[in-house]
């Protein structure tokens, strides 16, 4: 594989081409001493680039973006959104920047974005920048998930930009240059339908297909079939979420991807104590985005979605509404059964199982779970020791341990599957406290917190000597009131 180094990348700029309505071409503020923090080597070989040339002082530049390569055109994307669900017509890119696209090594077409760049047209009164902490744990928990085997948004550089970011209190700024199949959006076709314009509405769907979902081109009715795709998406990407305890935070329709990735990880973090109602977010006040809301929130975003295609489903808008209130009605189901096979692989149950003896079994281990405030992460990966026949993690972790212990007697009655259950049950997740461990120690200038956390991370499923810590769940005085904050 041929690697480029920066000053040889060739950037596209196919979104702006496509749709210069929703483009504004912009370009990122100077960063007075940009500084490279960490680097995903790996990821920058996937695209092609030379992780060499990305240290280098035009590697850095460009990861910036104030060394944009020859003919690259980079834009702010325009999209609206409904924010804790209430409308805004007009968001946008207020502090990220579309650089390009590239092709990468398997030739799919990639977005390189970045994000903390400066301030937009849409930027709304914000000062475009954003601080290290917040950008570094986008890279944590992006790398995290993707490992997790989780459709993500992937982070390749943060930089520091030798600019401080005034907060609460002056913090160091940065820059995240992310990768994603598109920044394509429920809020992008609420953005095209706003305008009143059926041919951009027509543009934006045409390229949604495209780049994400080829076989709707292929079908009857084109635009029912790309939504009929977008809702199989993300029933698929929540029922990830669920099954390994992530809580997205601001599931904004701005923040609902057409391609069915993970996108933008502010107030994000995973749910240690088995808990519906867990909140991580500090603007998320009435708990509209609590874990257990997760599935009804994607239900509801999508149905936002399916109001801004009604007019490329049918001309006769009664038609439109059936079609599209039908297509919908496939969420449900399909979230269930992609929870209900990821739950089942998670207790190694076998693949045959009547749903009459896994249901009720799933159904009480949850009630258990809840009752007893249960790690989540801990438990699942512990049950590996239960099904082998060992005395074990699981088990320790329950007050009512005649509770468990009864239900334990039925799951072993179905021979579960121990090897199975350690390749979906991972033990290492970016543990709450030690994320802001490593970001407090990154923000006043030490990485090495950062670099042995995102080492656990990065490789999840795989017990390691020496990193028994980064299994373990917060210390009691951590508490359950943490909050996360979007770093705006």
């Amino acid at each position: 594989m041929s690697i480029a180094p920066p000053s040889t990348v060739s950037l596209d700029d196919r979104f702006a081409r496509a749709l210069p309505e929703m483009a504004l071409p912009w370009h990122a503020e100077e960063a007075p001493e940009p500084r490279l923090l960490v680097l995903n080597e790996p990821l920058a070989a996937e695209l092609g680039l030379d992780p060499a040339a990305l240290r280098s002082d035009e590697g850095v530049r460009l990861l910036v973006g104030t060394a944009v390569p020859a003919g690259a055109r980079p834009v702010a994307q325009a999209y609206a959104g409904h924010q804790f669900g209430g409308y805004n017509p007009r968001l946008g890119d207020g502090r990220a920047l579309l650089l390009g696209e590239l092709t990468d090594a398997e030739g799919r077409v990639r977005d390189l974005h970045l994000k903390g760049s400066g301030p937009t047209p849409f930027s709304r009164g914000g000062d475009g920048l954003a601080a290290v902490g917040p950008m570094l744990r986008e890279y944590v928990v992006s790398e995290a998930m993707h490992a997790l085997g989780i459709p993500t948004t992937r982070s390749l550089a943060v930089v520091a930009t030798g600019r401080p970011v005034y907060r609460e209190t002056p913090l160091p700024g940065a820059v995240l240059a992310r990768v994603a199949s598109s920044h394509l959006r429920v809020g992008s076709f609420q953005y095209a339908r706003s305008t009143g314009d059926p041919d951009l509405l027509r543009r934006l769907a045409d390229l949604a297909i495209e780049r994400h979902h080829g076989g709707a081109a292929q079908a009857g009715n084109r635009y029912l079939a790309l939504f009929e795709a977008v809702v199989a998406a993300q029933a698929s990407l929540v029922a990830r979420w669920m099954l390994v305890g992530f809580v997205h935070g601001v599931m904004n329709t701005d923040n609902t991807t057409i391609s069915g990735e993970t996108i933008d990880y502010g107030p994000c973090a995973f749910m240690e104590a088995v808990d519906p109602d867990t909140v991580y977010s500090s603007i998320d006040a009435g708990g509209r985005y609590r874990y257990g809301s997760q599935p009804l929130i994607a239900e509801w975003n999508l149905a936002r979605f399916a109001e801004s295609l009604l007019p490329l489903i049918d001309d006769e808008q009664e038609r439109a509404v059936e079609l599209a209130v039908a297509a919908l009605q496939g969420f449900r189901p399909a979230y269930g059964d992609a929870w209900s096979a990821g739950m089942r692989a998670k207790l190694g149950l076998p693949a045959g199982l009547d749903d009459a003896v896994a249901a009720p079994l799933v159904d009480d281990l949850l009630r258990l779970l809840q009752a007893g405030h249960v790690d989540h992460t801990s438990f699942f990966r512990g049950l590996g020791s239960a099904a082998r026949g060992e005395a074990g993690p699981a088990r320790d972790l329950f007050l009512d341990l005649a509770g468990f212990d009864a239900w334990a007697e039925r799951w072993r009655a179905l021979a579960p599957d121990a090897e199975a259950m350690d390749r979906v049950n991972p033990v290492y997740i970016p543990r709450n406290h030690l994320v802001e461990e490593a970001l407090d120690a990154a923000t006043a200038g030490d990485l090495g917190p950062l670099e042995r956390l995102l080492e656990a991370v990065t490789r999840p499923f795989e017990a390691r000597p020496g990193l028994e810590r980064y299994a373990a769940p917060a210390p009691a005085d951590f508490g359950a009131a943490y909050r996360t904050f979007c770093g705006t």
